[in-house]
């Protein structure tokens, strides 16, 4: 039995500039240290709160060049899964036999939407996505392809919008906040050991509450994205079934989640090919 940690760095423990999340910054160096801490913690309340029996914990870098975690100081029972180009990106490791449960940490709010660095794949070109309607952040996104493989989402940590945010496509996940939203760059941050504590009390909970996996939920789904020029709607239409809906926008709809999320991958990738160094 495993659970599974998707972990962004965003959302951890005292990240409130680019500069804390752009690999091979200085600030970024520094961060890297808390961003293990936020997992180590996870891990240790899920070791005391998981029922007894046999558990695995894979933890996903889904940041980045997902190079990020420090394998050196990550906890002894992680199982890292490190490195780009993954078939499941930023939840691979999910699985439909012994996955029990996945854990977003250090998540963030999505593009559109108020919170630090909030923004969905791309930084700070797309402007809004919609799964099926609702407005999308990458933990809606994920969780919706969590959901069809029966995989539900039992907790999830970053700034205080983050947790708004799941309260809405993972009611029952619970929620730990590491940082107070002020702006898309400020946050009122609690020092890293509150913070481990704050993510260790509430993983521990989550593990206490365990139902287990449910009948996977698989459906056709529609997503939306909107972009800053018009340029970039018009360069990801030579995706098979990628249309404009308006000027800056294009749709799609695919028959699950796990084509959905591909093509929204595909989608962010010709878009950012597309972009000039000046005018975006």
């Amino acid at each position: 039995m495993r659970i599974l940690i998707s972990a962004d760095m965003e959302g951890v423990t005292g990240v409130t500039s680019p500069s804390d999340v752009i690999p091979g910054t200085p600030g970024w160096e520094r961060m890297r240290r808390l961003f293990t801490g936020d997992v180590n913690a996870a891990m240790r309340g899920l070791g005391k709160g998981l029922p007894t029996g046999s558990w695995s914990i894979d933890v996903n870098d889904a940041h980045s060049t997902m190079r990020n975690l420090l394998l050196d100081e990550l906890n002894p029972g992680a199982h890292l899964i490190s490195g780009r180009h993954k078939p499941l990106g930023m939840m691979q490791g999910l699985d439909k036999r012994t996955c029990e449960g996945v854990v977003f940490l250090g998540y963030h709010a999505g593009a559109g939407m108020e919170g630090v660095l909030a923004h969905t794949y791309l930084e700070n070109t797309i402007t809004g996505v919609w799964l099926d309607g609702a407005l999308a952040s990458e933990g809606r996104l994920n969780a919706a392809l969590a959901a069809e493989y029966g995989v539900p989402v039992i907790m999830v940590t970053g700034d205080s919008a983050t947790i708004r945010d799941a309260e809405d496509y993972a009611p029952k996940a619970f929620g730990a906040v590491v940082k107070h939203h002020v702006s898309r760059y400020a946050a009122i941050c609690d020092s890293p050991d509150l913070a481990w504590r704050e993510i260790a009390t509430v993983a521990e909970a989550a593990g206490r509450r365990l139902v287990g996996r449910h009948e996977p939920v698989v459906s056709s789904h529609v997503i939306e994205v909107e972009f800053d020029a018009s340029h970039l709607a018009d360069a990801v239409t030579v995706i098979p079934g990628v249309e404009k809906s308006a000027v800056r926008q294009v749709a799609f709809e695919l028959p699950t989640m796990y084509e959905a999320i591909r093509c929204f991958k595909a989608v962010t990738t010709i878009a950012s090919a597309a972009m000039e160094e000046k005018y975006g």
